[in-house]
């Protein structure tokens, strides 16, 4: 279908690209205004990834004028404030890549505030996941491994020489790594061993700007450095090792792409059913594996083959959008948010209520996705998001959409008029059944002639609510 802007008809290859670029920007951030949109779907897109991968090109979001906006944030113990700045993060970063990796690495790696209640190490544990987005996996292990938050979390800081906590070693085999079925009860106990010792420094008590911080030590009088034997490998084996010994299996090869494939490409089942349910696409997920062992875990160009895989390019739709994908595109769409403002830690809220504490995931095995994410209390909660905060916008001036979908036309038919909306609504794809329903609903029928129709701003502002509260909006 050729859609138009500013009244001239755009050459299918045009709408093509934007419409390819609007799909990835989905996947690969957090969605794209109408403006990116038509720079993004003018330029090839192996240079759209490249640049994507390459988050070091582009400056950071700056933090330091949110702290001067936000006080509370120079105090780490507002959580609320942390999660509403996360949000604006995703959605006025130049490194989209970068921050949708953040958040891959926090559902990957749950570790929740309501534990620890100390902000200081949840926002530190985030930033730990933001230095090490699209590094090397061993390496990120190894950072995550000495997080005094995920330290807390899984209770190594209970891991002691003579009276080892398995808390930690057991889920960094069946969770963070390799899976259930590719290692032993033993395998837990020896790597269960090799972290004694590893723990964090006590924080001071509450200074007047709330909590201190805390830093990974390692107390070398509590360690084990008896021998071990690891999946297969003997040793004086300590934490490094066992992470070492643990990157380079094809067990975890194949765990990290079917985690890459369901957060970037097509829900999967839930974790737990994995060592029982075959993958979606298992020549994808096979695909992704061996990449990822060709490149020996280096994230950034394991991403940079999916994104640029067929696979990926076609999956349009297989995907329901988390909360915070569907919050931070529609602030995308709508334009609004791109400054700080006294309402920006609702932000966090907003995707809470719809089942997505962030800083505060459910248990160790993170967030259920795909189709849990929507029951009828969230599905109402997102719709009605969706629809309140376009209207605020387009009645606030930020989202000018009524002069896009006019452009030099006089008169539109009710055919190109829902395909404008929803070319300028993120380029949304819909099935030609929902296409169909918006094509003959009230607001479109009959089309719009500009020069007599007193109503058309009405009109095109109910057709964009509409398309927001599809059931195709709810999908990447």
């Amino acid at each position: 279908m050729e859609r138009v802007r500013s009244g001239k008809v755009k050459t299918k290859m045009v709408q093509s690209g934007i419409n390819m670029a609007a799909h990835l920007m989905r996947r690969a951030g957090f969605g794209a205004s109408n403006e990116e949109l038509e720079v993004l779907g003018a330029r090839p897109y192996d240079q759209i990834v490249d640049d994507l991968v390459n988050p070091e090109k582009f400056p950071e979001v700056d933090e330091y004028a949110l702290r001067r906006y936000f006080l509370q944030l120079n105090n780490f113990d507002t959580v609320i404030t942390w999660r509403g700045v996360w949000v604006y993060r995703m959605v006025n970063t130049q490194r989209p890549l970068e921050e949708k990796m953040t958040l891959f690495w926090h559902h990957i790696f749950a570790t929740s505030v309501g534990k620890s209640e100390h902000g200081p190490s949840s926002v530190k544990q985030l930033e730990t996941f933001r230095a090490n987005a699209l590094g090397n996996f061993e390496d990120i292990i190894s950072a995550l491994a000495r997080d005094p938050a995920m330290i807390f979390w899984l209770d190594n800081n209970e891991n002691h020489l003579g009276e080892p906590n398995e808390n930690w070693g057991r889920e960094l085999l069946e969770l963070f790594s390799m899976g259930v079925g590719n290692y032993t009860e033993d395998d837990i106990k020896q790597a269960s061993k090799a972290f004694t010792g590893w723990t964090f420094t006590q924080p001071l008590p509450l200074d007047p700007y709330g909590r201190y911080t805390s830093d990974f030590v390692f107390e070398d009088g509590d360690h084990d450095d008896s021998e071990k034997e690891f999946l297969g490998n003997t040793g004086r084996f300590n934490g490094d090792d066992i992470i070492k010994i643990v990157a380079k299996q094809p067990a975890t090869a194949r765990f990290v792409a079917r985690h890459l494939y369901n957060f970037f490409v097509a829900d999967e089942p839930q974790v737990p059913a994995w060592s029982v349910t075959e993958p979606r696409d298992p020549a994808a997920v096979d695909a992704i594996a061996a990449h990822f062992t060709k490149v020996e875990g280096n994230m950034r160009e394991v991403l940079r083959f999916v994104l640029l895989s067929e696979f990926f390019k076609e999956s349009t739709g297989k995907r329901v959008k988390s909360p915070a994908e569907l919050v931070a595109g529609i602030i995308k769409t709508a334009g609004t948010h791109r400054n700080p403002i006294p309402l920006m830690p609702s932000l966090g809220q907003e995707v809470a209520v719809m089942g997505q504490d962030l800083m505060t995931p459910p248990t160790v095995e993170g967030w259920h996705y795909g189709h849990e994410w929507i029951d009828g209390g969230t599905l109402n909660n997102r719709v009605n998001f969706a629809v309140k905060h376009v209207s605020q916008a387009m009645d606030d001036g930020y989202f000018n959409i009524f002069s896009l979908v006019k452009g030099e036309s006089n008169q539109i038919s009710a055919e190109d008029l829902v395909d404008r909306c929803l070319h300028y609504v993120g380029s949304v794809e819909v099935s030609e059944e929902t296409r169909r329903s918006l094509v003959n609903s009230d607001p479109a029928l009959g089309g719009i002639d500009f020069t007599s129709d007193e109503n058309s701003k009405e009109r095109i502002k109910e057709i964009v609510r509409l398309i927001v509260s599809t059931v195709d909006y709810q999908f990447a």
